[in-house]
Order: structure tokens, then sequence, then C-alpha cells
């Protein structure tokens, strides 16, 4: 049975009568809706608990993030904003209903917009800015009173294994057709534990990092500047290399993330350079000599390990993503190899581009 949406939102304090609930967004994880009242408007979620296990946890570290980023914003007079959860008529951040669905509310941002694909360099380059001021703002932010909301998220052996799992129980009998996917992703298993093993070592740093840099988790003005960076469930302990890397992935793709035509499908330098000129401006001296050595790299790591987790959804049965079809995240897992072999072929110049700005 579908839910109440108008009595769920009236179980928040929210300022207005509600006039209309509707979905909103098109976020692959959890169900998002926005809410109208007389007053003010809102969004509405719930949590997808096939993703997130421990929903109290998330929610105290969405709660003191925000609060922490809110006190930041205030002390620096900045312009750029946050999404605060708002409580519940009982007091908490969030609701359970019969269904034991956890529902939570956050303030919306009027005027604002987002984009699925960097359409310019400033629209790049301003999100950069965004991430790197997240990260910047975020610097002296306790990390380690953080839980980690998704375990082992960026995690290269973590993701392989469930890779190899996937292709050993063949669940859903997709080996047979994905025998070319499964050889790329295999290939490049040595070189893309480059980052795994420097955190092993120790020799990159732990930070609060957001984890989900995609494009879309920034919201835009209507000039184009960033306003907030938005969906924070995976605020935890990472490492700055895997924020970089899945900023370039979604700002610098020339297609669409489940784009079926490779022809399509590139890494644009100018919009690398963009987001790293934002990014760095932001965070050249936060940052250790190892995580600047390791970020162009990064992009390359980050479109490897999101081939293999789509590549692993699909030979599961599609359990994790959202799809439209049969056969979309054996596109997707296509699409982010295609990217990743124009990386490979630009791995050189990304280098380049990462040194001119550090030096500029």
């Amino acid at each position: 049975m579908a839910p109440d949406l108008i009595t769920i939102a009236e179980r928040f304090r929210l300022n207005g009568t509600i006039r209309n609930v509707f979905p909103y967004g098109s976020g692959h994880i959890n169900d998002t809706f926005k809410v109208l009242t007389s007053e003010k408007n809102y969004l509405l979620q719930r949590v997808n608990q096939e993703v997130f296990k421990d929903v109290r946890g998330l929610t105290s570290n969405l709660v003191r993030v925000t609060d922490f980023l809110s006190d930041k914003i205030a002390e620096a007079q900045s312009s750029m904003e946050v999404m605060m959860p708002i409580r519940t008529v009982n007091g908490t951040y969030f609701y359970m209903d019969d269904e034991s669905e956890f529902w939570r509310v956050f303030t919306f941002i009027e005027g604002s917009k987002t984009y699925d694909r960097a359409l310019n360099v400033k629209i790049a380059e301003a999100g950069g800015h965004a991430f790197g001021w997240f990260l910047k703002m975020l610097s002296d932010f306790p990390v380690d009173t953080l839980m980690e909301t998704i375990p082992n998220f960026h995690d290269a052996v973590f993701r392989l294994n469930n890779l190899k799992r996937a292709i050993e129980n063949d669940k859903a009998g997709r080996v047979k057709a994905a025998q070319n996917d499964i050889a790329f992703a295999l290939d490049r298993e040595a070189e893309m534990m480059a980052i795994y093993q420097a955190g092993q070592e120790g020799s990159i740093p732990v930070r609060v990092t957001h984890n989900d840099t995609k494009i879309n988790n920034v919201l835009f003005d209507e000039n184009d500047k960033a306003r907030c960076v938005i969906d924070l469930d995976t605020v935890m302990p990472g490492y700055v290399l895997y924020d970089f890397g899945d900023a370039i992935r979604t700002y610098a793709n020339t297609g669409d993330e489940d784009d079926p035509d490779p022809d399509h499908i590139s890494m644009n330098p100018d919009l690398f350079r963009a987001f790293a000129e934002g990014y760095l401006g932001e965070t050249k001296e936060v940052l250790t000599q190892s995580e600047i050595d390791l970020m162009a790299f990064s992009a390359r790591y980050i479109t490897w390990e999101q081939t293999i987790r789509f590549l692993t959804d699909y030979l599961n049965g599609d359990i994790y993503y959202k799809i439209k079809h049969p056969d979309h995240n054996l596109i997707r897992t296509r699409a982010q190899a295609q990217l990743l072999k124009s990386m490979e072929q630009q791995s050189g110049g990304m280098e380049t581009i990462i040194r001119e700005i550090m030096k500029g």
C-alpha cells in the first residue's frame, strides 16, 4: 500500500498548511518528495534501509555535520547554504511509520537548480569550489566521532571481492553475457589498489569527506554560482581522493552515466582543469603532498570502482541501483568503462594539469 505522504509530512514541524506532496528529483537510492505548504516548501525523504542499515547513526552524523557547517557559514558570513534537517513533532529528526520505514524532512532551497552534467567550464569550476569549500570547512571537525554510514564504501578490496562473488554465484544467470565487461574490470585490479595501499600504509590522512561528489549533489543559483552541497548521507571518514575522483567522473564526462553510445563518452580535459582549479583553489593549503600526488589517478580509480559496482549489481540481478530496464546496469557498466578508457589515454595530461594548478 502506498504511504500517505501528507500524513507523514504532518509528523514534522513544518510552517504553514500542507498543500501537496509529490515525487521530486532523480536520486538512485532514497525516495524524495517535495512538500508544498502555504508558507514555505520542504523536502521529504524515505531512507533506503537496504543501503543505510543504521538510520539512527546516519541521522546523528547528518545533524552534527549540518549544525557544524551552519555555524561555520555564520562565522565566515559565507554565501553558501545548508539544507537543515527538520524535527518531528516529538523532537526527533526522523519518523518511523507503521511499516518501519524511516522518513525525514529538510529545508528546501528555493530558486536553486542542479545539473546532471557540467555544461561548461564555469559550472565545473563552481562545483569544484563547492566541494573544496565543503572539505575545507570540515577540516577541523573531529573525524573519529563520525560513523561509517556505508561501511567499506570506496574500499577497493571490498568492491572487488563483491564482484568476484557475484561472478561465482551468477544469481541472475548473466555472467556469460558480461564476459568482456568482467575481463575489463579484472585486468585493472593491480593498478587500482594504489589509494587503498596508501591508506593502509598511513601515507594519506583520513578526513571528513562527502563520498558522493556527483555534479547533481551541488545546488546552483540562476547565475550558476554554487549555493549548497547536498545529499550528506555518505558524509563519513574517508580519503579526499575519493571525493575528487568521483567529481571528475561526473563533471568531466561528455556523456551520460547511462549513455548507450560509447562515441558520446570521453573525459573533457577543459572540464577536468576547471573543476580542479576550483577544488584545489579551496583546498591546496589543507591537502598533503601525498594526496596531491594521487589526485589525477583518483579519477581513474573511482571510475573503475563505479564500473565494477554497476557490473556487480547487474550480475546480482539489480538489487542496489534503481533501473529502468533489465540491461540498465550493464549499459551503465559499459559507459563507465568507456570513460575510464578515455582517462587512461589522457592520464599524462591530467597529471600535468594538477602540477600546473599547484604551482600557479
